[in-house]
């Protein structure tokens, strides 16, 4: 394994471990919501338990500067990830299943913030390939696990499928140690980029942009489900195709970003999925038209994810740890919004007028970002 390699694998691990714990819910939450008498809506909420557990977690790593070392929040993640998948599993209640996901959120915070605060370790040449791969390891979770889970619901139940998050945070904590150490902030650094106002309108544009991303990504599963009559286990694979398609855009984002500048790429990005949105959710009538719409959506979310990254690191290049916690903190606050907002909008007007609502807010990220510095120009 060569030295890049063997640096970015923990990073690797973690992020795609701190992914399975929220994928596996895509391809389950019909059959939660069936199991525990509630709906797809509610048990959806587990989302929004999860974001704001985050939250708090990411502002609490700003006041502790101990707690951002690479390390310990891999280990610690890994950890709280193997606990928080045997507290779903054994949920017996609604209220249960949502209170366990405080676990969850706990397992995410500190396994995302790692990972990309472990960033900092690469030199400037080689960041934009590691953050690709950092990046692209959320799709790796969702080719991996998603179909999985769709099967062992099937198969046997929902409950199965959290085996699958807690296998990988096995995998994350042996891999742990080998993480590089990165520019730790000091107390109250998580704060500077609120502080900022290039950095805190990139932080809004990020929440925007998770916002409208992640909402499709909670509720992608039951619209395969409930509006196109598609059975679990291939509901997994049909969402393992888009995160195919997000991680061979993610490996390659790198590339095009030395050769456009970011922050027209990201804007770009955005407003491509701001039209293909609503295209999935209310136009399409077929499972294939669907898929490949939601395929041409991974597509565009693989650049955009990374890229919005990497440039979010250059706002405040001397705290890098900082800015990815304040990322962490951006992407769990979309999640929070998405999740809420998503599953009213679904349990009120319906898919296709989520797909409009979801188009206005990825169409705001984009404007946001416009507003954005970007001191790296583009390469010939």
């Amino acid at each position: 394994m060569t030295s890049s390699a063997a640096k970015v694998l923990p990073l690797v691990l973690a992020t795609m471990t701190s992914q399975a714990l929220l994928v596996v819910l895509a391809p389950t939450v019909v059959a939660v919501g069936a199991e525990l008498g509630t709906t797809v809506g509610a048990a959806g909420q587990a989302r929004s338990v999860t974001a704001a557990v985050s939250v708090a977690v990411s502002l609490l790593l700003g006041t502790r500067p101990g707690l951002l070392s690479v390390r310990r929040l891999l280990v610690a993640g890994s950890v709280l990830a193997v606990l928080a998948s045997g507290a779903v599993a054994a949920a017996g209640s609604t209220a249960t299943f949502l209170a366990a996901h405080v676990l969850v959120g706990l397992a995410f915070a500190l396994l995302l913030s790692g990972g990309f605060a472990g960033l900092a370790a690469f030199d400037a040449d080689r960041r934009p390939w590691a953050t690709g791969y950092v990046a692209g390891s959320n799709a790796l979770a969702w080719i991996l696990v998603t179909p999985a889970a769709g099967v062992l619901t099937e198969a046997w139940s929902w409950r199965a499928a959290e085996a699958l998050p807690a296998a990988l945070a096995v995998a994350a904590l042996v891999a742990a140690p080998a993480a590089r150490p990165a520019p730790s902030a000091r107390a109250g650094a998580a704060l500077a980029p609120l502080r900022v106002g290039v950095a805190r309108r990139w932080i809004v544009a990020e929440v925007a942009g998770y916002a409208a991303w992640t909402s499709l990504l909670t509720f992608a599963g039951a619209f395969f489900v409930q509006r196109l009559g598609v059975r679990e286990s291939l509901a997994g694979w049909l969402l393992a195709g888009g995160a195919g398609a997000y991680l061979l855009a993610s490996v390659r984002s790198g590339r095009l970003s030395r050769r456009v500048p970011r922050r027209r790429l990201v804007a770009t990005a955005a407003l491509i999925m701001a039209v293909l949105l609503p295209m999935m959710l209310a136009v399409a009538r077929s499972a294939p038209v669907a898929v490949a719409l939601f395929c041409l959506l991974g597509l565009a979310a693989g650049i955009r994810t990374p890229v919005s990254a990497s440039l979010g690191l250059d706002q405040l290049p001397a705290q890098p740890a900082a800015m990815m916690t304040a990322r962490t903190g951006a992407t769990q606050t979309g999640y929070l919004v998405g999740a809420v907002v998503g599953g009213a909008v679904i349990s009120g007007a319906g898919y296709p007028a989520l797909g409009l609502v979801l188009a206005v807010v990825m169409a705001t990220s984009a404007a946001l970002v416009l507003g954005v510095d970007d001191p790296e120009p583009p390469r010939p």
